[in-house]
């Protein structure tokens, strides 16, 4: 007899559905995995034996075959337990047959508890497109499984548990649906920075339109307090994009039982050794990488020059295409990462050059060479590169409280709103993205722009690719003066951010 057992898989950040085929047969006792398991899979037939011996059942003295279906698909991880610990018991009449409409997973220790596993909301939210109804999962990812919506959730302490619920002798509540009921944590305040206001204005045009941001400045001069700080004056986070990134967060390991749904844009720092692997994702097996888990958040580099120049030139396709695309003998896997890339670096390897201490001991030479450790496309594809001049004594000690991330972010949420209006049915978020065909139709210039536009594109020496972000940052300023029209003085606001001397 045949007991077909519905689960659920991950390919990449997609979730699919798997069938767990138990066939119990005459012969010498053994246990048989097929399917292409990995080793985690193969090494359930020692937890599943021994969980089906603690919670009391009979093991079966007999040859058992485990298929998991499609066999074409490498299976991983072991949140094939439960499914193959059903499939068990119902070949061998432990249980009676299992509901069509319902799916199970979970990875089962030695006793039966169910521990939890990675990936639940992608594999969840299949799990609602394809017809299953209800889905058991380990009680630790009852809260996430229920962010899909349209399904019935159960979550699971134990297999003995389950037993009892299936066979109708103690049965389970399901799952409430999650709820938000925490209050958003203190993310760091713009008002702690004294100072640097044309900076603060700078961030507050990159986080209204999703602009991508360089930071140059000598030590000390606020950079990583002023780009760790950028968070706290993003716009909020849609539903769409909170369910995007918790289902990469999902898949990565990231979320929490008491909290599964991410509300806050995510704010990735890696350290300058990042490897190519860990920023673009990747591995034998592929996973999400730093450029993937910023999906719809801030990717932060700082020390910019220090980063491994390969690892550097993984971020050029997806600063355009908003996607990464990872090609490994498994498999291709493609996965999205839109995000907004901040970076902070020094003008010289000392740090020094320009400061007005004159403390500087590199040459010009020495100072060419640092700063061409970052290549022209890399370069040309940040739309604001920031002086970030050293902070004056007078700056440092005035008494007036600067101005807070809240009221800075209620004039960004302001104007993503007007980008969110403009923009309905087009898949596009935010001013940053604008396709070419979009900067024509809503960046139009007046005569006055279209000479300053003219000179800055012969004296700066600007790409096309240049000339399109400067474009896309006056619409923001226009947006965040809420103005219909480009006019001359946001054009020439948005040249300035594009003319950084150090960089020339």
């Amino acid at each position: 007899m045949v007991v077909t057992v519905r689960s659920l898989g991950l390919s990449g950040i997609s979730g699919y559905e798997v069938s767990a085929e138990c066939f119990l047969s005459g012969g010498l006792p053994s246990f048989d995995m097929v399917g292409l398991p990995d080793a985690a899979v193969r090494e359930a037939r020692d937890r599943v034996r021994a969980a089906i011996k603690n919670c009391g059942a009979k093991f079966p003295v007999s040859r058992i075959t485990v298929n998991l279906a499609p066999a074409r698909l490498r299976k991983e991880g072991t949140l094939y337990d439960l499914p193959i610990f059903l499939g068990i018991l119902a070949a061998s009449d432990e249980l009676q047959s299992l509901p069509e409409d319902a799916a199970f997973l979970g990875e089962l220790s030695l006793t039966g508890a169910l521990r939890p596993v990675t990936g639940v909301l992608p594999m969840a939210l299949y799990a609602a497109r394809s017809g299953i109804r209800t889905l058991y999962v380990p009680a630790e990812n009852a809260a996430e499984a229920t962010l899909a919506g349209g399904i019935t959730v159960y979550g699971v302490r134990d297999a003995a548990q389950l037993v009892r619920h299936l066979r109708g002798e103690e049965l389970m509540e399901p799952a409430p649906v999650w709820q938000s009921t925490a209050e958003p944590g203190r993310l760091p305040d713009m008002a702690d920075v004294m100072g640097q206001e044309n900076v603060k204005r700078a961030l507050e045009i990159a986080a209204a339109g999703g602009h991508n941001v360089l930071l140059i400045g000598s030590p000390g001069s606020g950079k990583s307090m002023l780009a760790r700080r950028l968070p706290s004056i993003l716009p909020d986070m849609t539903h769409d994009e909170s369910m995007q990134t918790t289902e990469i967060y999902s898949v990565a390991g990231l979320t929490e039982a008491r909290s599964p749904l991410v509300t806050h844009r995510p704010f990735r720092s890696p350290h300058h050794t990042a490897s190519p692997v860990s920023l673009s994702g990747g591995g034998t097996v592929p996973r999400p990488g730093e450029i993937s888990l910023a999906h719809n958040g801030i990717l932060f580099l700082d020390e910019l020059p220090e980063f491994d120049k390969s690892a550097l030139e993984t971020l050029r396709q997806p600063l355009e295409d908003g996607v990464v695309t990872i090609t490994r003998a498994s498999g291709s896997l493609t996965l999205p990462s839109r995000f907004m890339l901040v970076c902070a670096m020094n003008p010289c390897r000392c740090g020094w050059y320009g400061h007005p201490s004159g403390r500087c001991t590199c040459s010009e030479s020495q100072v060419q060479s640092y700063m061409r450790r970052i290549s022209g496309p890399l370069l040309d594809r940040i739309d604001m590169h920031i002086e970030v001049p050293s902070v004056e004594y007078d700056a440092m000690r005035r008494r007036e409280q600067p101005e807070n991330s809240a009221a800075i972010r209620q004039r960004v949420n302001t104007a993503r709103n007007i980008q969110k209006t403009r923009f309905t049915g087009t898949g596009v978020s935010c001013n940053a993205y604008m396709t070419p065909a979009m900067i024509g139709q809503f960046c139009a210039l007046d005569e006055a722009g279209e000479r300053l536009m003219r000179g800055a594109f012969d004296r700066l020496g600007l790409t096309g690719r240049s000339h399109d972000r400067i474009l896309r940052m006056a619409r923001t300023i226009a947006d965040l003066e809420d103005s219909a029209h480009i006019q001359a003085a946001h054009l020439a606001e948005a040249i300035q951010y594009r003319s950084s001397s150090i960089l020339k």
